[in-house]
């Protein structure tokens, strides 16, 4: 017999409950080619293929454990480079002029990042480990900070799991640039599209020269590493609108329309002047027939 919220959750148009998949251990050594490119309007990008640069970049993950190492091939035609956040790396793949990593346009340079899992230190102090939602960007393009590279969008998304961490059905990344959402201008927003029940993923990033709030419409998290309660006795607030500032990063997880059904629901900046210049965008949570709710199609952009 199904328990009473397994079964509210088995009626008609809502999916049974399932098994979350987790994370496996960590402990692999990866290599993978990331292309740096011009795109149109003069901005630039990262991507997985030649052609295939986009704003943001791929996302890459790793788990506690893991090495990777990232060959960037240079298409553009200014020099460049990769930094990341949150991860271990030597020196010369700091990706930055003073670490004469970077890279001359036509060239290609290998950058390896390391993770390690939490551990007690030889001193007795904690190692948190090298778990959550991170990013990366240039270090090179415009100054020796790289503001013109981040500007124009070369900066991608990097999550480093912990073994065991609940996995989504579907990722999405949300980078507040400014007064932009990936770069894009008002009239193009970016609108993101689940199914009623799915595990959906958001990691939000922030660059630029201002702070927003990340705000999402009919949806909470919790406010840690992985937006998820651990249980009943896991205190940790659950908000719906988390301050940001540049180079933040935080990440979590929603069951989308999870007790308000489906919708268009708004995801936007709160400072109200940017979400009036175009900070937002739509949380599309369709049926699991795929229709949606009447809404307005231009509120909220």
């Amino acid at each position: 017999a199904l328990t009473p919220t397994a079964a509210a959750a088995a009626r008609p148009g809502r999916p049974a409950l399932r098994n979350a998949a987790t994370a496996k251990a960590g402990g692999e050594v990866r290599h993978l080619t990331l292309y740096a490119e011009n795109l149109p309007g003069g901005q630039l990008g990262y991507g997985l293929k030649p052609g295939k640069a986009a704003i943001p970049g791929p996302l890459l993950e790793m788990t506690e454990g893991d090495t990777l190492h990232i060959e960037l091939v240079n298409l553009a035609d200014v020099t460049l480079s990769l930094h990341p956040h949150g991860v271990d790396y030597e020196f010369g793949s700091d990706g930055s002029p003073l670490s004469r990593s970077t890279v001359a346009p036509g060239e290609r340079r290998t950058y390896t990042w390391r993770t390690h899992e939490p551990g007690r230190r030889a001193d007795g102090t904690w190692n948190p480990g090298s778990a959550g939602y991170w990013h990366y960007h240039d270090h090179a393009v415009g100054t020796v900070h790289g503001t013109a590279g981040v500007r124009k969008g070369l900066y991608g998304p990097l999550i480093v799991r912990r073994a065991g961490d609940v996995l989504p059905d579907k990722q999405f990344t949300i980078v507040f640039n400014d007064m932009t959402v990936n770069n894009r201008a008002a009239d193009d927003p970016y609108d993101i599209t689940a199914k009623i029940g799915e595990r959906v993923e958001f990691v939000s990033i922030t660059h630029g020269e201002y702070y927003h709030t990340f705000h999402l419409h009919g949806h909470r998290w919790a406010d840690n590493r992985t937006g998820l309660l651990a249980g009943p006795d896991d205190h940790t607030p659950v908000i719906d609108n988390k301050i940001t500032g540049p180079a933040d990063s935080f990440g979590f997880q929603v069951i989308a329309g999870e007790g308000v059904g489906a919708g268009a629901w708004m995801y936007h900046c709160h400072v109200q002047s940017h979400a009036d210049m175009g900070m937002a965008g739509l949380f599309l949570v369709t049926e699991e027939d795929g229709s949606l709710p009447d809404h307005d199609p231009g509120h909220g952009h």
